[in-house]
């Protein structure tokens, strides 16, 4: 959900309001086909000489699983785009689950987590569930959709400079 501080209290501010919700959909559109990020990790959208940082209160991109045309499953993210390959999962303490690609850090929607877990299984072909009762278990890897990957615990105190962005720019 994008929305517009015209107020300017988004930033942490004691009086920190939600915002305003953007709901049109050629803007929403906009922000997605310019949505990107510059070498220090911050995610913005340019409109025209005009760059707009994004406070990101998830990751830059919200994944949802969808499945292809042969019923695998398939990451898209919210501006619709594939996602992926993945190269690293991370858990966090609030049980949210991130994945690391070559288009940057996503966070799985809430909508589709519990989906993406069933679909996750260890690299000896065991729910992910048995690692989850366990996690002092050693870092191990999980597949999804054929492709094995590491899966790792992650702090909150680590969430930007493991995944390379930067949440408040």
């Amino acid at each position: 959900q994008w929305r517009l501080h015209p107020h300017g209290r988004g930033w942490g501010a004691p009086d920190e309001e939600p915002g305003e919700a953007i709901t049109s959909p050629q803007i929403i559109a906009f922000i997605g086909r310019n949505f990107q990020a510059d070498d220090a990790g911050r995610w913005f959208f340019q409109n025209g000489p005009q760059r707009v940082y994004v406070r990101l209160d998830g990751a830059p991109w919200i994944l949802g699983l969808e499945t292809d045309a042969q019923g695998s499953p398939l990451l898209r993210t919210h501006t619709g785009l594939d996602y992926g390959p993945v190269t690293h999962w991370w858990l966090d303490p609030e049980g949210r689950l991130y994945a690391q690609a070559g288009q940057g850090a996503g966070l799985v929607a809430d909508r589709d987590l519990a989906r993406v877990l069933d679909t996750l299984c260890t690299a000896d072909g065991r729910p992910l569930d048995d690692w989850l009762e366990n996690p002092d278990a050693p870092v191990m890897a999980v597949h999804l959709g054929g492709t094995e990957t590491p899966l790792g615990l992650l702090s909150a105190d680590a969430l930007e400079t493991t995944l390379g962005f930067i949440r408040r720019p």
